[in-house]
């Protein structure tokens, strides 16, 4: 477990490639199963551990993820949430070069439930939910190409979803038209750093999460400075 922040109300982790965020039905370990551990030990804590992921990462990314430690910190993080207080930002490697350096994306999306898989309209339709992101090529290496994004929405598999439309699917994400294969578990996509209000003391929190030291990433660890 690799803690990047943690007090009395919130706990952020840095969730490695492959580890879900919530159960499913492989039964697999997740990321929250093992936050309650470290702090159930921590604390020497008797009986369960409150404790509630305030937004999700899909099993293949990687970076930060944020919780709950209270039910006020719970309901207060929401509503950040549901009014899109919060900056969150993520970085991304694609093997082609974006047609404009930077720009903004909007689509709708529709999530088929059955086979966890969302599809990009550009029209909306019934059940589709309106995505929006801002991105910017900051580099470019060995044929890959990094990019900052900016979501301004939440939507599942929204990044991914919207740079394969725009013709750059993120590396390794074979579910969305990669051609180049990762070790099967994991895409490069990063969950870099999360900024808003804290829920219960009021000031600007800004929490980051390094780049993996990893052979997916480790060309690019130096653009770390040029991605806020």
């Amino acid at each position: 477990m690799k803690i990047l922040y943690e007090d009395n109300h919130l706990i952020a982790i840095y969730k490695k490639s492959g580890l879900l965020t919530h159960s499913d039905n492989t039964g697999d370990t997740t990321a929250t199963e093992l936050t309650k551990a470290y702090i159930k030990e921590k604390y020497n804590k008797p009986g369960a551990v409150f404790l509630n992921p305030v937004h999700r990462l899909d099993r293949p990314v990687s970076g930060l993820l944020l919780f709950a430690k209270t039910s006020k910190a719970t309901e207060r993080m929401a509503t950040i949430f549901r009014k899109r207080n919060v900056d969150k930002l993520y970085v991304a490697l694609t093997n082609h070069i974006p047609d404009d350096i930077e720009g903004t994306l909007k689509d709708y999306l529709i999530k088929n439930k059955k086979h966890n898989v969302v599809k990009s309209v550009k029209q909306s339709v019934d059940y589709s939910k309106k995505a929006v992101l801002n991105y910017r090529l900051i580099g470019e290496m060995d044929g890959k190409y990094f990019l900052r994004i900016h979501p301004k929405t939440g939507r599942s598999h929204q990044i991914r979803v919207q740079l394969s439309e725009m013709g750059c699917p993120i590396v390794g994400d074979l579910k969305y038209d990669a051609k180049e294969k990762t070790d099967g578990r994991s895409i490069a996509l990063h969950s870099y750093s999360l900024s808003f209000i804290h829920p219960v003391q009021k000031k600007e929190l800004t929490i980051r999460c390094p780049l993996p030291k990893n052979e997916l990433w480790e060309n690019f660890i130096h653009l770390q400075s040029v991605i806020n």
